[in-house]
């Protein structure tokens, strides 16, 4: 039986208005949210390629995040001084012979930077972050593996349901994660492709340790990602008071001391210590949760 065309544009209508909210949705979800195959999925899809409405992609539809979300280059040069000490902190959960994953985002490549700056070998590293996979694969008994997605030049990423897919083959003893905002729900994400992706990591990982700064505190962002019951630990520069005042609750036994020097290397420690003479003297804890 025939569709009437009224009823198919309508169809398209608000699989336009779902990818203008979303950004990116697989053709899975598309199917799910519509009721429709996968086939009738993508003749829709290529209707709207064919109108300009949207960009097609393998697997889904990426509309305007690329050129619309902030660069990655534009982003790298925001509260670097707290990515940096954030970054530091974070090596206290890899050790020799490990398997990680490190996402996309500029504090984890902060944290790819500590890390060649301090290598922790043999590790292997596994990542959807262009920069990170091109830094660290220079230094001696570091394997490291991109994920096989969608590439966007912009944002420095690899995205999408083929990148979903080439993480099922791997376990991760720690996955470090970063997020656009935090709140006492929990940890939300700007895109949901990026949640999708995470929330492949998240199941295939033996710990996760979110990697936010204080910028990030009492915001929500488009895509909500994990309640804190979820989050094994959360390295940032927020005090206790502040976490506190915003209404977060962890559970006991969560938390490390109080500004965790202890959980830093001993050469990061040493750091730490000649820094703290230099005319910046605001200090700044990190709290391992």
């Amino acid at each position: 039986m025939k569709v009437p065309f009224h009823v198919v544009q309508a169809r398209r209508d608000r699989l336009a208005d779902l990818l203008g909210q979303h950004r990116y949705l697989p053709v899975k979800e598309l199917c799910r949210r519509l009721g429709v195959s996968e086939a009738t999925a993508r003749r829709d899809l290529a209707a709207l390629v064919g109108e300009k409405k949207i960009k097609r992609t393998h697997g889904g539809a990426l509309s305007e995040f690329n050129d619309r979300f902030p660069s990655f280059r534009d982003r790298q040069g925001r509260g670097g001084r707290a990515k940096a000490k954030i970054a530091r902190a974070t090596l206290a959960y890899m050790e020799p012979g490990g398997t990680y994953f490190m996402d996309s985002g500029t504090t984890i490549c902060a944290m790819a930077e500590a890390f060649r700056d301090h290598p922790i070998t043999p590790v292997t590293i596994v990542t959807s972050n262009l920069p990170v996979g091109e830094m660290l694969a220079a230094i001696p008994d570091v394997q490291v593996f991109m994920v096989a997605g969608q590439l966007l030049h912009l944002q420095s990423t690899l995205l999408g349901e083929m990148a979903q897919r080439s993480l099922e083959f791997w376990k991760f003893d720690t996955a470090f994660l970063s997020a656009e905002a935090m709140n006492p729900a929990g940890i939300w994400n700007s895109q949901a492709a990026i949640v999708d992706q995470q929330r492949v990591v998240l199941e295939r990982s033996a710990r996760t340790v979110f990697c936010i700064d204080g910028s990030k505190l009492n915001r929500e962002a488009p895509h909500f990602l994990v309640p804190w019951d979820r989050v094994d630990a959360l390295v940032t520069d927020v005090s206790d008071e502040r976490l506190a005042t915003a209404g977060i609750s962890l559970r006991k036994g969560q938390r490390a001391a109080s500004g965790s020097r202890h959980a830093v290397p001993q050469a990061l420690q040493e750091q730490e210590e000649a820094k703290a003479s230099e005319a910046d003297t605001e200090e700044m804890p990190i709290h391992i949760l």
